[in-house]
């Protein structure tokens, strides 16, 4: 076996895939010992092989694990001739034995794969319940057609499973970040993006409210979960979720990047409007004007990045009263009383009242989302009456709404 080719061939494997040579290596020596079990061993043992790197070289190991007799069930075959061996699979053969005895079953013995303690104490002193013991095995370098396809089949499947588990470890450490993918599919509504190493869905709803997308742009995600699946790692994409808004000022405001200013709260309509809360952790800044940026640049970056998504800022208050007059900007209050129940009621200006409840009451409703509390909004010349819209229920930050 030529040595170097083969390295080369692993070493470019391994890049291909993003996985190490290792685990390459790991790949072929199951694939070996696949095809060398089809050919010259029996069904049921556990076979493995070693590749020597240095000379190129196969060595093979029957495994057999040291079990109490105590602890395994002990089933006596009967005679059967070779033909029905061959015809009926051994399971099918054993289960058929198999006593009907209540409650959970011990292991069943398989001669070809255990072995008892007191019996592998004479080939090791030392031997434990559970160890697993090595016996050497001829080496063959000669396989059927048959045992060849076993072992490629073995080789590809080992090489996907490990390119896929190092995708899954890569991206669950990327969990709650902001990626970048290229668009390049649909399915039912569902959007797929390739993002170099894998691909990534954007549910139906994941998606911002009346955006387009189109084969082959360029995008940002938020990346919500990243979930071990049989085929595949599941890597759930949104551009819809409120921490995308947060992630986005992260990579646009340094004092935010920084931890000089904090996103306290976010909420969200995606596509129409958000409002968030921020606030400074050093005296002297402003984190309002951070956010912004000068002339706007700031927020605009983010706005056009949310397909001109409305973004009002506002700034935190550990005084509720403050906090929630703040919450109903552009409108300016007048008064704002505590009710108790986490509710309170917002007086403002007869010309401010349509700005304070916002369209179809959204303004109202996000300043509710935003603080936590039930808020009401009225008429500073009409405190006794209740406006149309201008009630808003306590709905959780995290919640986004989708119409």
């Amino acid at each position: 076996m030529n040595i170097k080719e083969l390295g080369a061939a692993v070493q470019q494997i391994a890049t291909e895939k993003g996985i190490s040579p290792e685990k390459v290596f790991s790949a072929i020596e199951a694939a070996i010992a696949a095809a060398y079990k089809k050919e010259y061993r029996k069904r049921g043992e556990v076979i493995r092989a070693k590749f020597d790197s240095k000379t190129g070289g196969l060595k093979f190991w029957q495994v057999k694990t040291v079990v109490d007799p105590e602890q395994v069930r002990i089933i006596e075959e009967e005679e059967v001739t070779e033909t029905e061996t061959k015809e009926a699979p051994r399971a099918r053969f054993e289960k058929r034995e198999e006593p009907e005895d209540e409650g959970e079953l011990l292991p069943r013995y398989n001669a070809d794969r255990h072995i008892f303690l007191e019996e592998a104490k004479d080939i090791k002193k030392d031997a434990e319940i559970g160890e697993e013991l090595e016996f050497p095995l001829e080496s063959h370098s000669d396989f059927g057609r048959i045992a060849a396809q076993t072992a490629k089949q073995v080789v590809l499947q080992n090489i996907r499973d490990a390119e896929r588990a190092s995708v899954q470890e890569e991206f669950a450490g990327r969990q709650g970040e902001i990626v970048s993918g290229i668009i390049q599919r649909f399915d039912r509504g569902n959007v797929y993006v390739d993002l170099g190493r894998a691909i990534g869905v954007m549910f139906q709803g994941d998606g911002i409210q009346g955006e387009h997308y189109r084969v082959g742009e360029r995008m940002r995600f938020y990346v919500a979960t990243v979930q071990q699946d049989v085929r595949h790692p599941g890597i759930v994409l949104s551009r819809s979720h409120s921490k995308f808004v947060s992630k986005l000022f992260e990579l646009e405001v340094p004092e935010i990047a920084e931890g000089i200013v904090e996103i306290k709260q976010v909420a969200r309509e995606p596509g129409s409007r958000s409002k968030i809360a921020v606030s400074s952790k050093e005296e002297g800044v402003d984190p309002v004007g951070s956010a912004v940026g000068q002339r706007g640049t700031r927020v605009m970056a983010v706005t056009n990045e949310l397909g001109n998504e409305k973004i009002d800022i506002i700034e935190w208050s550990d005084d509720p009263a403050k906090f929630i007059a703040n919450a109903i900007s552009p409108a300016k209050t007048k008064l704002v009383e505590i009710l108790g129940h986490h509710e309170a009621r917002i007086l403002v200006p007869e010309d401010q009242l349509s700005l304070a409840i916002g369209k179809g009451g959204q303004n109202v409703r996000l300043a509710a989302k935003l603080t936590g509390w039930k808020i009401d909004v009225r008429s500073q010349s009409n405190p006794d009456e209740a406006q149309d819209g201008g009630v808003a229920a306590i709905v959780s930050s995290e919640e986004e709404v989708k119409e």
